[in-house]
């Protein structure tokens, strides 16, 4: 090593002495050129080198907002363990034939079911002892809580979305609802095709719970779907609205009756997806209540806890405004 330094040094010198001597005239720089000065580089530099260590925290790609909240009936805030949707079965007027006659009565025909209230909670730690030995603190930066608040948003879908075609019981717990046959559409070993949005769209037309009937309906779709109704021409070539979708690559806006919400959330089991479209009365959704807390955990030697805890309930109002469409 000192012999590297002292050859390196020499180097240096003669350089210097070179230079001199053309500057004084002593040396011509025609003399220069020729002059060889060999220099040895350091190879350990490397060992100086540093890495320059990230000052923030990114959340990885998840769904950050509710996307099914806006394609409900919100109940608001819910006090108890549940809530009731009271239901009224249509009534038909009966032709008079008799003048004068004596008043019959109908019969109005009251239901009501009982959505339940499901607590969810998730609380993140951070040690004392940690905090100085990290450049981002994921507490005061705000990071910890911003996650909670996109995994809160996330489960309000998933039970709005296991509300779509789960089973509701009556108040007293003597009925059970369940969504019926002729509220599903089999897969069929297809996708989610034309055929099946139209026959969606009929179901709702016969079941008077379409946009006739002042409804708002929607439509649930995730990458497959996407794919299946991108590649068929017969539905992208059909209008302005198809040839925007193919260029902006989604399903934007309300198409073919349905407002489509992009949801990665569908169940899948045996090969099979289950998608739903539904009318906006049809889904009912409650909150016990919502909240996060940043606080310090005296019994736990100080350490930094952020929490985030809710309560959720939602309820099928009525069979008919539901279509469940499975593909493959």
């Amino acid at each position: 090593m000192n012999a590297y330094i002292r050859s390196n040094r020499m180097n240096l010198a003669l350089a210097a002495l070179v230079i001199t001597a053309v500057s004084f005239g002593v040396m011509p720089a025609e003399a220069m050129a020729g002059a060889s000065v060999m220099f040895v580089g350091s190879t350990t530099i490397t060992q100086a080198f540093v890495q320059q260590w990230d000052t923030s925290i990114r959340l990885q790609a998840q769904q950050s907002e509710s996307r099914l909240m806006k394609a409900v009936t919100d109940r608001g805030t819910i006090t108890g363990d549940g809530f009731t949707i009271n239901n009224l079965d249509a009534i038909e007027m009966e032709e008079n034939t008799v003048r004068h006659g004596d008043t019959e009565w109908g019969d109005a025909n009251h239901t009501n079911r009982l959505a339940t209230m499901k607590d969810f909670y998730r609380a993140l730690p951070l040690d004392r002892n940690d905090i100085p030995r990290m450049i981002v603190n994921p507490v005061t930066g705000g990071d910890y809580m911003r996650s909670l608040m996109n995994a809160k948003n996330r489960k309000t879908d998933q039970v709005i979305y296991a509300a779509l075609g789960g089973t509701i019981n009556s108040k007293d717990g003597a009925t059970a609802n369940t969504l019926p046959a002729g509220q599903k559409i089999a897969h069929g070993s297809t996708g989610l095709t034309k055929s099946k949005i139209i026959q969606a769209r009929a179901i709702f037309r016969a079941n008077e719970s379409d946009d006739e009937h002042g409804e708002e309906l929607f439509m649930l779709y995730n990458d497959k779907v996407l794919q299946t109704i991108l590649a068929d021409t017969t539905l992208t070539s059909a209008d302005f609205l198809a040839v925007q979708m193919l260029q902006n690559g989604k399903l934007a806006g309300t198409w073919m009756g349905f407002n489509w919400i992009p949801y990665q959330g569908l169940t899948y089991s045996a090969s099979t997806y289950y998608a739903y479209a539904w009318a906006k009365s049809g889904i009912h959704f409650g909150k016990g209540y919502e909240e996060g807390n940043v606080s310090r955990r005296p019994d736990k030697k100080d350490l930094w806890q952020v929490s985030m805890g809710a309560s959720y309930g939602a309820g099928r109002q009525d069979e008919k405004k539901v279509v469940e469409i499975a593909f493959q």
